[in-house]
């Protein structure tokens, strides 16, 4: 589905996402240092574990309300929130009023993201879906290469220039969404509105979220993808542990006698490089590979490289080894991205998809919350005992997907 074909609201969407996405790494890597510089580390690492809280709460609410209230309001008011944020933290005495425009930022996404989402769901036939995903994951993820390279030296050089920028650039979303985007809430959501009242409406949210989580196949979707994204999760965590604490100095090439020597550290900035190429790069063409696959299928395989590849890190300290099991793992990451929001828009239904939307949140979140555990381990575990439990996460959500294609019988995306 060329992108020249796509329907107005989605190409606003690309061009909106893809730009602040790029200025969103210039800038969130660098938060946990500039909050460590100020207030300690200590103090940083404990305030770093609050925002994860605002963000599960702001998911919920949005996708509540983007079923109630309409896409467009909520994709409005998470903008918005942001933009008041942003212009927040530049003008900002202090650095607990950064700390709470922070939030605030957060909570803001959080809030536009299920709506934004379910907004894709409504306009693009399933069998699009995955490639349609693809696409923006594409654009967002060329900004998650460039961003931090070039963040490192806008960030703490010209920082209010940055959030002044940030803070510009969704103001202009802003009134594009609300000049250009038009709502696309289904009529069967349309016609269950009721009171407007806030007691009715937190009644509403929470009876909806209650007959959500009582679904069998979502919560085992939950709790697979949950599984699924501890050893993806590990690249940010314990592979930097362990490849700055165990991977020795090495050459890169050797030519005509001299040689490219690259330090630990050094080494887990390429591998890190490596996966945010990989995924620029071969996101578009290995979702267009594996469009005919089943879900099931995919979610299996991903699962399967993605902890194979990461148990097997531990196997062997050479660099070009550890690119190739880097390349494993993060082709277990690409095949999984698109389709985990596509499975989530087919399989919801039409008047609940932002609830659906925001609840399916959860599987990152609480990935968040358990996945820094091998970091934790690691002060009394070797090596290679934190990539088998790692390894383990990946084989029970692969028990946990194959239970799940059986209480959930896929029907063909052409049908839909």
């Amino acid at each position: 589905m060329q992108i020249r074909l796509w329907n107005n609201n989605l190409k606003v969407r690309l061009i909106g996402e893809a730009l602040f996405n790029m200025l969103f790494w210039m800038y969130f890597p660098f938060i946990t240092v500039y909050f460590g510089g100020a207030l300690g580390n200590h103090i940083a690492g404990i305030l770093m574990t609050v925002p994860p809280i605002f963000s599960i709460i702001g998911s919920l609410i949005g996708g509540a309300w983007a079923d109630r209230l309409g896409r467009r309001p909520v994709m409005l008011l998470g903008a918005l929130l942001q933009t008041v944020m942003f212009a927040l933290f530049a003008v900002s005495p202090s650095h607990w009023i950064d700390y709470i425009a922070f939030i605030g930022i957060g909570l803001g996404a959080a809030i536009y993201r299920p709506a934004s989402s379910a907004m894709v769901a409504d306009l693009v036939p399933a069998q699009n879906l995955r490639q349609i995903f693809a696409t923006f994951m594409t654009a967002n993820n060329i900004g998650a290469v460039l961003g931090p390279a070039l963040g490192a030296i806008f960030f703490f050089r010209y920082r209010q220039e940055l959030l002044w920028t940030c803070a510009l650039v969704l103001l202009l979303y802003f009134i594009a969404i609300y000049i250009m985007v038009h709502e696309t809430l289904p009529h069967s959501a349309k016609s269950r509105e009721g009171s407007t009242s806030i007691t009715h409406v937190l009644k509403e949210q929470w009876k909806g979220y209650g007959i959500i989580f009582r679904d069998k196949v979502f919560l085992v979707y939950i709790l697979a993808g949950i599984f699924a994204l501890v050893p993806i999760m590990q690249l940010d965590l314990y592979l930097a542990v362990y490849v700055i604490n165990n991977v020795p100095a090495q050459a890169l090439f050797t030519w005509n006698g001299d040689s490219l020597m690259l330090s630990s550290t050094e080494i887990f900035g390429w591998v890190l490089g490596l996966n945010g190429l990989l995924f620029v790069l071969f996101i578009l063409p290995v979702t267009k590979w594996f469009r005919n696959w089943k879900e099931r299928n995919v979610f299996i395989l991903s699962s399967l490289l993605s902890g194979l590849g990461t148990f097997s890190l531990g196997l062997n300290n050479n660099i070009w080894f550890l690119f190739f099991v880097t390349i494993i793992f993060t082709f277990g990451e690409i095949v999984r991205s698109p389709v985990t929001q596509s499975f989530i828009s087919r399989y919801a239904p039409e008047h609940a998809r932002g609830q659906y939307m925001g609840a399916d949140s959860l599987q990152s979140t609480i990935g968040k919350c358990l996945a820094p555990m091998t970091v934790f381990l690691s002060s009394w575990m070797p090596p290679m005992g934190i990539f088998s439990i790692i390894l383990v996460f990946a084989f029970i959500s692969i028990v946990l997907y194959i239970q799940l294609f059986r209480i959930y019988v896929e029907q063909p995306e052409a049908a839909d």
